[in-house]
């Protein structure tokens, strides 16, 4: 085992005996294992000039997002999506009889350590496979609402590719820009099947209290889930609560129509042994951010999607047009107790690109007013290292005259602070999930349209990302790609980036790394 792909590695250089997140050796070994056979199949399928159809591509982004961090800790299922791929993609036939054995012995020479002996080499082909995972998961999550881009799925197979390739830094350099133009096309396909599916999110005021009523506990990212879980808990007296990166459906006009959707429980991710043990109900987890399960819950916990976890119940894939069953997880919730109740008031959200643009007038107002002397942009992920009480020391620290932009579950941090208002305009605009990061772009994008401006750069906007795994490695990518410079990441920086790659990086995009907080805040202030 060598993983290195998230943000909480061992001493930010690798986990070699056991995940952070859980995952064991012989978990991690088979995605790799998984992601050597989809780089057969991409080789295969570039050399034949054949690339991949919409299922097989489609099949392509499920198959890698199942190995992004806490997304699936089932060994089984990664085992027989490789043996799927036997079946669906071309050039892996020889995948589809090894026994399950077999395989965990051809995974043990297969991971990021066999791609180059090249510190340099290895750390740019690390930077473009956890590129594309992002930008894989991204795409499933659009598939799922029947928008597909083969240009985003033949990028990927050119990217696989190439991992196996003995290509030049300036080749590999390249390669990871273009993760980064793909990246941007993932999200704005994604943003597309959101709006045109669920409507503009609009700005909310989110419940975090709980009612008498039982309830199910829907986490993870995937909106049809959520959609078809509220469409058979109507009527059953059954409440539905968003936890983590599922907060944001609420903010949707068409999930707004359901009067069981009560509001959110808890926390980001990390939260969960806890917020899961109170909310007394069952769970659903639709994507990844499922971490190792608690007995005291395990039995009214469920999986779906490609997300995976070793004795949890699995609510199968939609087959034959029909929608998921989730009729097994809404009457365990009848007989279960109301949730505890942690926490009440409301949160605020909603602020994605339609919405702000909508108060694009008053915004650029303030700004010209000095009312708004800067915006923060911290979008990004939460995580379990004491140091990220830094973006929530950032945010209670930050001058009265700054508006943060967020969106991820980085926004936990502070969300729940009371900072205020400039002018009718909270201070915290929350665009949504991590792949709304998009709308922050596209804000910032137009706002320098708005000042006539000729580089964006010039706007009174800061970056101070949290990152955690490979959905924020195509975030960052997709920043860079359109332009954006002098971004902070922490709470470390990626452990996979050598330092001459972290030395382009810097020289080129002014990427650097959090460090003292006051000190932080007076060089964003300044523009730096």
């Amino acid at each position: 085992m060598f993983c290195y792909q998230c943000q909480e590695t061992v001493k930010n250089t690798a986990c070699t005996v056991k995940g952070v997140c859980g995952k064991n050796e012989g978990t991690a070994n088979l995605q790799d294992l998984l992601i050597n056979v989809l780089q057969d199949a991409s080789a295969y399928a570039e050399s034949a000039r054949t690339g991949f159809d919409r299922r097989q591509g489609e099949f392509v982004c499920r198959a890698l997002f199942a190995t992004i961090t806490n997304a699936n800790f089932d060994d089984d299922v990664i085992v027989d999506l490789i043996r799927q791929a036997s079946e669906r993609l071309p050039g892996c036939a020889g995948w589809k009889e090894p026994s399950k054995e077999a395989l965990y012995e051809k995974a043990k020479d297969v991971g990021i350590l066999s791609y180059s002996s090249n510190e340099d080499t290895r750390s740019l082909k690390a930077l473009l496979l956890y590129g594309t995972k992002g930008i894989a998961a991204y795409a499933e999550h659009a598939a799922v609402l029947g928008f597909y881009d083969k240009d985003i799925t033949g990028f990927l197979a050119r990217a696989l590719s190439s991992l196996k390739k003995d290509l030049s830094a300036e080749v590999l350099t390249a390669l990871v820009l273009e993760a980064g133009q793909t990246a941007v096309k993932a999200m704005s396909l994604l943003d597309e099947a959101n709006t045109k599916t669920y409507g503009h999110p609009e700005a909310t005021q989110v419940n975090i209290g709980v009612r008498k009523n039982p309830g199910i506990l829907i986490s993870g990212h995937d909106l049809k889930d959520m959609e078809e879980l509220l469409q058979q808990a109507e009527g059953t007296g059954v409440d539905i609560y968003t936890h983590g990166e599922m907060l944001p459906a609420n903010y949707y006009p068409a999930f707004k129509k359901f009067k069981h959707l009560v509001g959110n429980y808890g926390s980001s991710w990390w939260h969960q042994n806890q917020d899961f043990e109170t909310f007394n109900g069952p769970v659903l987890m639709t994507t990844n951010c499922i971490i190792p399960v608690k007995n005291s819950y395990k039995d009214r916990i469920f999986t779906t999607g490609v997300t995976g976890y070793p004795g949890v119940k699995h609510i199968p894939a939609r087959r034959d047009g029909k929608t998921k069953d989730f009729s097994e997880i809404i009457a365990l919730a009848g007989k279960c107790p109301a949730p505890k109740e942690i926490e009440t008031g409301v949160i605020v959200g909603g602020f994605a690109h339609n919405q702000v643009l909508a108060l694009a007038d008053k915004v650029v107002a303030a700004v010209k007013s000095g009312a708004i002397k800067r915006f923060v942009v911290m979008a990004g992920c939460d995580g379990r290292q004491a140091s990220r009480a830094y973006f929530t020391q950032v945010a209670e620290a930050l001058p009265k005259d700054t508006v943060i932009l967020t969106a991820g579950c980085a926004k936990y941090r502070y969300n729940k602070l009371d900072l205020g208002e400039i002018e009718g305009i909270p201070r915290v605009l929350d665009a949504g999930q991590c792949n709304d990061s998009y709308s922050l772009a596209v804000i910032a994008l137009k706002l320098k349209d708005a000042f006539g401006l000729k580089d964006i750069n010039d706007l009174p906007i800061s970056f101070d990302i949290a990152w955690y795994e490979q959905k924020a490695v195509a975030v960052l990518l997709a920043l860079l790609y359109l332009g954006f410079k002098g971004i902070r990441l922490g709470p470390t920086l990626p452990a996979f980036l050598s330092p001459n790659v972290v030395k382009v990086l810097v020289e080129k995009f002014g990427i650097k790394p959090t460090e003292e907080v006051q000190a932080d805040i007076q060089a964003m202030m300044s523009g730096s």
